[in-house]
């Protein structure tokens, strides 16, 4: 059972980056000379709409149990090379360039504008000095207090909206932060029509940290409290495994009408998209894909970070398994099935519209601060100068436009915030060591080998026998290449290793590898291309391979399979673990 996070990370595939003229590197193609200035008009958006831890290393004998303790129910980072020669930090959008909004599927012209307000007075940013540290508390645990106070903030920031719809720090103009970066709105600048996207790639966790920085200090300025801060949605504790109530309330502020009414409260939220029914089966699923999302399959820093990405570059080289794990599931959990596109969560151009968004990306800032202080065998920074230049520009609590970069933003303690401090059984929930092993000629029975398999369109459960790289428990990463999906739609498949079970709702298991997800977004071509590898040298431990020399690797469509193309898959052994 398992979320839609946990395993792969997706590599770039990206064709080499240039840089300029005077590069060595430098390919005269005509988009190095493009300028804004006569841009397209064009923009489009999907149809779908640290505290220091150590993780357990060892098998626990009854993990459901535990959960009733708890409260009852409830890459290799560089497979392809990305050679710097080539590279460029990513720069700051030009807004003056903004565009138009259409449907990534139809072409459809949308009735939304999402280009911020034009300022040419731009700053680079310093962080104030923060004598004491504000604590975002857990979303379900909030005193009455605290939600009148964020209440009376999101009620001044939409009456923002109707007094002044020009002011940066509006409601719909903060959602359109996001409409803006994630749907193709901004090109890169100096590469007309190439868009600049800060998912699916190493932007997503700054760029989002630097997002909510800022939202949570305008809130704090309309209420006269510069202590404010935002609550986060602990989905990944049994406790917070459900919409906190304080965003189901249709008198509250906080509420949206747009959300899948099946999934309100208590409905628990399904982070693997397994299919299972009972909530005890649900919790240890979720469980069990967040271990792997977090330690499990992570086999380097861009496994978990998400794929280099440089100016001049395709966007989306890969998410991170995070990105791809919870992160997808939520947007996609919460999105309203009702509408077109999904709207709100459940597209990338109206996610902001839902206060329940930042909440849920609140959580997952503190994974990403989690992770840092996780004593793990794979570094936690990343020292590419190419990722710590990257910019991004923001409205302050002061509609001051600002210029910030990723490097600034890696310890969110230096930005004045800390969270709740509160459980995280998953750190925990390493599987159980399989029983017995499996039974590899029934496994094999109906495997075909790769060479005869692939490129798979995954439109069913496969399985593919595989040759290691070298006999029994090695180091080993499992690749799965050229995968090409539709982008309008959420893509998800599993893949377990050994598993005797096509059926497989259960992810708390040994055989359990990992999960690759997307939410619907924009793309010139409606494909996306990346490359994902999986961790399996724990698992090998887990199920017993002694001296084998060949695995089976079973792959299980959860969502529109059909449109997700496989290129190829191979066992390669782990290459160093740098960041």
């Amino acid at each position: 059972m398992a979320s839609l996070q946990s395993s792969f990370t997706a590599l770039a595939t990206n064709p080499r980056h240039c840089t300029s003229p005077n590069s060595k590197h430098f390919s005269a193609t005509p988009s190095h000379f493009s300028t804004h200035a006569n841009r397209t008009p064009r923009f489009q958006v999907s149809c779908n709409g640290g505290e220091t831890q150590k993780p357990s290393s060892e098998g626990h004998v009854d993990r459901r149990n535990m959960l009733l303790g708890l409260g009852g129910l409830y890459g290799a980072s560089n497979l392809i090379s990305e050679p710097q020669a080539y590279a460029a930090p990513i720069e700051p959008p030009e807004f003056k360039a903004c565009g138009v909004a259409r449907d990534v599927a139809t072409g459809d012209l949308l009735d939304v504008n999402c280009c911020p307000p034009v300022s040419d007075n731009i700053i680079d940013y310093k962080l104030p000095r923060f004598d004491k540290l504000r604590v975002r508390p857990a979303a379900h645990k909030v005193t009455p207090e605290y939600l009148a106070k964020f209440e009376e903030a999101i009620r001044r920031m939409k009456k923002l909206d109707k007094d002044d719809p020009t002011d940066p720090r509006g409601f719909m103009q903060q959602a359109n932060i996001h409409c803006a970066y994630c749907n193709g709105a901004h090109d890169q600048v100096g590469h007309k029509d190439l868009d600049l996207q800060v998912h699916n790639s190493w932007l997503f966790f700054p760029f989002h940290r630097w997002y909510l920085y800022f939202y949570e200090r305008i809130l704090g300025k309309l209420i006269d409290d510069p202590t404010f801060v935002l609550p986060f949605w602990n989905w990944d504790n049994p406790k917070g495994m459900q919409m906190p109530r304080i965003f189901d309330n249709g008198r509250s502020p906080l509420y949206n009408g747009n959300r899948n009414q099946a999934n309100r409260p208590p409905k628990l939220i399904d982070l693997g998209f397994s299919g299972a029914t009972e909530d005890l089966q649900i919790v240890v699923n979720n469980l069990t894909a967040m271990y792997s999302e977090m330690i499990r399959s992570v086999n380097s820093t861009t496994d978990f970070m998400g794929q280099p990405y440089r100016a001049g570059s395709p966007p989306s080289p890969g998410m991170g398994s995070s990105e791809r794990g919870s992160h997808v599931a939520a947007h996609v959990w919460v999105g309203d099935p009702r509408n077109k596109y999904s709207e709100d969560m459940g597209n990338f151009y109206s996610a902001g519209r839902d206060v329940l968004f930042y909440s849920h990306h609140a959580n997952v800032d503190r994974m990403w601060s989690i992770w840092r202080g996780l004593k793990t065998d794979v570094p936690k920074d990343i020292n590419d100068p190419d990722y710590l230049n990257a910019a991004f520009l923001f409205y302050d609590e002061h509609k001051q436009l600002v210029r910030v970069k990723a490097g600034d933003c890696l310890d969110h303690k230096k930005m004045g915030y800390e969270f709740e401090k509160v459980d995280t059984p998953w750190l925990n929930y390493k599987p159980s060591k399989k029983a017995e092993k499996a039974n590899i000629k029934k496994i094999t029975s109906g495997a075909e080998t790769a060479e005869k398999l692939f490129p798979l369109t995954l439109k069913k459960v496969t399985r593919v026998l595989l040759n290691k790289s070298a006999k029994g428990k090695a180091d080993e990463v499992l690749v799965l290449e050229n995968i090409e999906t539709d982008t309008s739609k959420f893509i998800k498949f599993d893949v377990f290793v050994n598993d005797e079970d096509d059926e497989a709702k259960e992810l708390d298991k040994a055989e359990y590898a990992g999960t690759f997800a997307q939410v619907p977004h924009k793309t010139k071509d409606k494909k996306g291309r990346s490359t994902i590898n999986l961790r399996l040298t724990d698992i090998y431990e887990d199920i017993d391979v002694d001296d084998d020399d060949t695995i089976v690797v079973t792959l299980i469509p959860r969502s529109n399979g059909q449109d997700v193309t496989i290129g190829g898959i191979k066992i390669i052994p782990s290459p160093p673990r740098s960041g």
